[in-house]
């Protein structure tokens, strides 16, 4: 597949080294002649210098023969632009831009994005999709990952074994024997680590992290059973009052629950703004670093703490004060992949990275296949994808037991009309099923390959 990035920053360059790494051919588009030399020094892709949005640079970078622009610059302008003259001049076929703005985003200004006017096939809004991730996070403090499949009836959990978590030396293969109704997978396991599809015989250990297929009424059973029982919090304080922050109180006011919310933000004409925007949450002025506005914000009594200001260091900070503080917990937005490694010895009990979010959206319209949803976990090390079973595809027909599945693969579970099912070696999947599947790295390719339409079919 030929692909043209337009934006080398931390979401492009994450994109263009999964693409290229996938031998791809990439093309990658910036302004900054020191990024462009970052990404040809580091990936096997071409980079150029230039406007993403200036047809020249367009057709320089190949745009004539490309399958796809992707354009995620930090402009919402910019972006708009390159694929309506990716569209116009050199017909690309698939079109997806980045828009951060929300005004553009209006319901009744989505026609702006047809293809009568402003041709764009997908359009990702980071601000929504990691405000969406912590309103999960919200629901569920048991998890530290979320992420729904099957028009929400499925959910992959990530769930940390402690050491009084219940199942852990116990053969996977026993739990389902002493739990047969419930319908959760063990598909992926991160250990010391090092991530793996474990067997049947395998045990979970203490300090594992555990990634689990479930079906959304077992959610929080299944997050009981590895011994996370945590209620979700109905006194929240969140520092940062950007557009994620904006969003997230706006959608838990408008779910009319008894939860407090408390908006720390540093710019006073942008607190007065949302404060004007929000009805029951209360909005303070000032650092989420200085105490006394801790103390304001009344952190000794609250469940949790949510740092999404656009500094990793005030968020990392101010979430480490609210806990000496008496916050029972808290979540930080880091953007900066080299801080994960050290969330736990620095006092963080979750973080969120909206570059992983923000590409694991965008490749799920780039995977080829009937691939519905992608979710990139570990820094890309294993992928959780949701895909249409096609009448050719070699996994309809035989029981599972009989399959031939590539290494490094493991179904989770099957959304079959409106219902989820648990797999297990008798089952058989059929036509327009959808498969929730756990995929290394190295097996990505091959899951591809299962789900797109063979030339026999015609």
């Amino acid at each position: 597949m030929r692909v043209i990035i337009c934006g080398a920053g931390q979401v492009g360059y994450g994109i263009a080294e999964k693409l290229s790494a996938e031998q791809n051919d990439v093309s990658v588009i910036d302004t900054s002649a020191q990024l462009i030399r970052m990404v040809r020094d580091n990936l096997d892709v071409r980079g150029f210098v230039g406007h993403g949005s200036h047809p020249t640079v367009l057709e320089l970078a190949g745009a004539a023969e490309a399958d796809m622009i992707i354009a995620v610059t930090l402009h919402d302008e910019v972006n708009m632009v390159a694929c309506q003259v990716a569209h116009s001049l050199f017909n690309v076929p698939t079109k997806i831009a980045r828009i951060r703005s929300q005004s553009y985003l209006e319901q009744h200004y989505l026609d702006l994005f047809s293809r009568d006017h402003m041709p764009i096939d997908v359009i990702i809004s980071p601000e929504v999709e990691v405000g969406d991730m912590v309103l999960r996070r919200i629901a569920l403090p048991g998890a530290t990952d979320i992420v729904r499949f099957g028009d929400g009836k499925i959910a992959m959990l990530a769930i940390e074994c402690l050491e009084d978590c219940p199942v852990v030396n116990t053969p996977l293969a026993q739990l389902s024997e002493l739990f047969p109704d419930l319908p959760s997978t063990v598909v992926g396991v991160s250990r010391n680590g090092r991530l793996f599809i474990p067997r049947s015989a395998d045990q979970l250990v203490t300090g594992d992290l555990a990634y689990v297929v479930t079906s959304k009424e077992q959610v929080r059973r299944t997050l009981g059973l590895f011994g996370h029982e945590e209620q979700e919090a109905t006194r929240i304080v969140i520092a940062g009052g950007g557009n994620i922050g904006l969003y997230v109180a706006q959608a838990i006011e408008a779910r009319g629950s008894r939860t407090k919310v408390k908006i720390i933000e540093s710019t006073r004409e942008r607190a007065v703004v949302i404060a004007d925007e929000l009805r029951r949450t209360v909005v303070l002025h000032g650092s989420a670093l200085d105490q006394k506005l801790l103390l304001e914000a009344d952190i000794e009594d609250a469940e949790l703490m949510v740092a999404l200001t656009n500094d990793d260091q005030v968020n990392i900070l101010s979430c480490v004060m609210a806990k000496r503080m008496g916050c029972k917990a808290n979540l930080a937005l880091l953007n900066n992949p080299t801080y994960h490694d050290f969330t736990r010895t620095l006092g963080i009990d979750a973080h969120i990275n909206p570059r992983n979010v923000t590409i694991s959206r965008v490749l799920q319209h780039v995977r080829r296949g009937r691939i519905r949803a992608v979710h990139t976990i570990q820094r890309g090390a294993a992928e959780i994808i949701e895909a249409e079973a096609l009448e050719t595809s070699p996994l309809v027909g035989p029981p599972m037991r009989d399959l031939d599945l590539p290494e490094g693969v493991r179904i989770g579970a099957i959304f079959r009309n409106g219902e989820v099912i648990k797999p297990s070696g008798a089952t058989k999947i059929k036509p327009k099923d959808r498969v929730v599947i756990f995929a290394m790295e190295n097996a990505v390719k091959q899951v591809e390959q299962m789900f797109r339409v063979s030339l026999e079919f015609f």
